[in-house]
Order: C-alpha cells, then structure tokens, then sequence
C-alpha cells in the first residue's frame, strides 16, 4: 500500500518537472496554480475512493461478497455522473479559479489552458477513485500498484512526449495526464468486469438499494465536506503565496511536492489502518482494531523520521530537479526545512484520518477538519503579516498537528460506543 501511495503524487511531479524543463517562471506557477485548483476539485470528490475503502473493508469483515460488489456499482455511479458534471461546468470552474488566484496575466493564461484540458479527464479520474476504493477496501494493494504505474507509466511517456519533443508545452502536460487517466480506467474495468462475470448475477434493486444508497450519500457527504476544507486550506496556502510574489508562488509550488510525498509515503500506513480497521469493525473485534490502529500509527511515525532525513539529505537535488529557474531554486531553498518537517508533524493527522474512515466515522472527521480549519486560518493570516512566507508555512503545520490530536482526543470514546453496540 506504500508503494501503491507514493506512485500518486508523481502525476503531477512529473507535470512539473516537465513544464520546470522551460525554465520560466509564469509558466511553471500557471501549471500549480493549475494543478492547485484540480487538486481542489477532485480532492472534493475524494470520498469515490475513502468511502468504498471502509464500506469494502468493513462488508469484507462480515464476509459478504454481494455488499462489496454493490458498494463498487453505487460509487461507480457517483462517479460517473459527478465527472460529467465536472466537464460541463469547466469553463466556469476556469473562471472563478482565475478570479480567485488573482495572478498576474501570464500565470493566468496557462493555468486556463491546464485546467480546461485536464477536467475533461473527470470522468475516468472519479471511476479511477472507486475503483481503487474496491481494490483498497478488500486488501488488494497489489491490483492498485499496477493501476497507480500504469497511470504514472503513461503520464510520464506522453507528457514527456508531447509536452517536449512535440513542442506543446503546457497543453501537452495536459494532454498527456488526461490520456494517461483515460488509459488507466480502461485497465481498471477490463479487471473488474472480468471478476464480476464470475460472480454470480446482483439485482438492481439490491446495488441501488435505498438505505444503503442513503448512507453512503451521509458518509460521502461528510467526507466531502472534510476535502474540500482540506483542499481549500492548500488553495488559500498558495493564494497567500501569490500574494507575496510570484517567485514565492513559483518556490512554494516546488516544496508542496514535499508535502505530497510526505503525505503520500505515509498513505500507505494511512490506507492500512482503513482496511485493517474497517474489517475489525466489520467483524466486531475490538482488540484487532486497536492493534491496527497502534501498529499503523506507530509505523508511521517511524517512517515520518526516515522521510524527513532523506528530505534533507536529497532536497536540494530534487528542487533542482523539478525547475531549472535560478531564482526559484534559490528561494524553495531557503524555505526547504518548512516543507522537510511536514512528514512528522502531520502523522498522526493522516494516520487518525485513515483509522475513523475505515470506521466510517464520517462525523468526527468533519467537525475535527473543522475545528483544524479555524485554527489554520487564524494562524495563517497573523503568522504571514508578521513573518511572511515563514508565516505561512508555520501555520499550515498547525494546521497538520491540530487535525492529528483533535482526533485522537475522540477516538477513545469512538471505540467505546461502537464496540458496545
């Protein structure tokens, strides 16, 4: 599940790098102002992946094969219609992102084109999640290893392809990521629609059965709520960013990708504790749920320590690596500890995150992200007037520790109520 996690964020590294390879400023900030506002968006719609996972697991738990081949339809579903959607509003999505952003003319153009090309792939990007979720929710990481490396594997080769030895640019970046996205869906269905013919037959009235599709819609609810306050805490940290300047813009835009890979190297653990958690609920045994919980968490930790040292071991070779400008490299490494340390303070945020999704406790998530979110906000308007751009990244690690221990707070009183049951 690690490897499986960490093969994520290189969609947009290697849209990065590629774009860095010109070595202008405005057009590197358009393409993560691009991918910012992408990432907001189909970070909103996170739940196609998180939601399936615990319901799979937890169906998976109790043994009941027919739940989480239903579980898989009704996201599928979702996602389906949500991506659609997505296509339909992209020109007005371009719009108010470039109202929003307030950059300057050069940045704002090539974060259009990105943007416009990259939401076409909404429909296959959503059903990547759902798909994903199933394989996640039944333990199968090694079925999504090969979806996340095809996805990356074709990113990389017609990124590189059209983006540079054809001359494209940015649009080919685009271009390239949203085949790469179409590709892997295909993958993906030819897989499951193979097992399922296997199967013996599901009713519709059963996949779309009203109570669960009602639950579901709670759960996905709740968690969309909880993505979008996250995505919208990284969306107002790079704001600010453009507000400062472009090359602070351009130097944050290269140290997120640490932030990413943070998140990421840990997701694997996150992901973990979801599928080992969500099955002990589904089972009803409480000790394998704390033991998941324990191991996961402290695992983490010690991963979070191996990822800062290799963050300053290798730091500065990386940030050289995704941009080729002087003077943002200069600046991301000035600011390159903020980004190094976000691996141990935010652990404990994405390890509790995976243990009550696994649980479904969909509630707790969205009233901690809450209260995280305030904080956050808060700290990030005081702390960037007094000192800047070190300001801002002090406040997104408040951000990180509040959403860890506000959970951890609650979870002992979660266990007790839902193992009492």
């Amino acid at each position: 599940m690690t490897f499986a996690s960490l093969t994520t964020p290189l969609v947009g590294l290697v849209d990065a790098t590629v774009v860095g390879r010109f070595g202008d400023a405005a057009l590197f900030g358009g393409l993560a102002a691009g991918a910012v506002v992408f990432d907001v968006i189909f970070a909103t719609f996170n739940f196609l992946r998180s939601i399936p996972t615990g319901l799979v697991a937890q169906a998976f738990g109790r043994g009941d094969a027919l739940e989480e081949r239903a579980v898989f339809l009704r996201a599928f579903v979702i996602a389906a219609i949500s991506g659609l959607a997505l296509v339909l509003l992209a020109p007005l999505i371009a719009a108010i992102s470039e109202w929003f952003m307030n950059a300057e003319p050069a940045l704002t153009a090539a974060m259009d084109l990105y943007i416009r090309i990259r939401l076409i792939s909404a429909p296959a990007a959503l059903i990547n999640y759902a798909a994903l979720g199933y394989f996640l929710g039944r333990g199968e990481s090694g079925v999504a290893l090969f979806l996340q490396l095809l996805l990356n594997g074709v990113n990389i080769a017609l990124s590189t392809f059209l983006g540079v030895y054809l001359g494209w640019g940015i649009a080919g970046v685009g271009w390239g990521t949203t085949c790469a996205e179409v590709a892997t869906m295909i993958a993906g269905m030819v897989i499951l629609l193979g097992r399922f013919r296997a199967m013996p037959k599901i009713s519709l009235q059963h996949t779309f059965n009203v109570a669960a599709m009602r639950w579901m819609l709670h759960l996905s609810g709740d968690i969309m709520f909880r993505s979008f306050v996250l995505t919208g805490a990284y969306f107002l940290f790079m704001r600010q960013s453009a507000q400062l300047s472009t090359l602070t813009f351009a130097a944050n835009a290269v140290l997120i990708h640490f932030l990413l890979f943070a998140e990421y190297f840990l997701g694997g653990f996150a992901t973990a504790a979801q599928q080992l958690g969500g099955r002990a609920i589904g089972a009803g045994d409480q000790p394998d749920f704390l033991r998941a919980a324990r191991l996961t968490t402290g695992w983490g930790f010690a991963l979070a320590g191996f990822a800062s040292v290799l963050f300053f071991a290798f730091g500065e070779q990386l940030v050289g690596a995704i941009t080729r400008a002087a003077d943002v490299r200069a600046e991301a490494i000035f600011y390159l500890p903020w980004a190094v340390f976000t691996a141990p303070t935010g652990v404990l945020a994405f390890q509790m995150s995976g243990v009550f999704l696994g649980a479904t406790w969909s509630r707790d998530i969205r009233n901690m992200m809450l209260l995280s979110f305030v904080a956050f906000i808060i700290a990030l308007f005081a702390f960037g007037q007094m000192f800047g751009n070190q300001g801002l990244w002090a406040a997104y690690h408040i951000f990180l520790i509040v959403r860890g221990i506000s959970l951890l707070s609650v979870m002992r009183r979660r266990v007790r109520t839902a193992f009492a049951e």
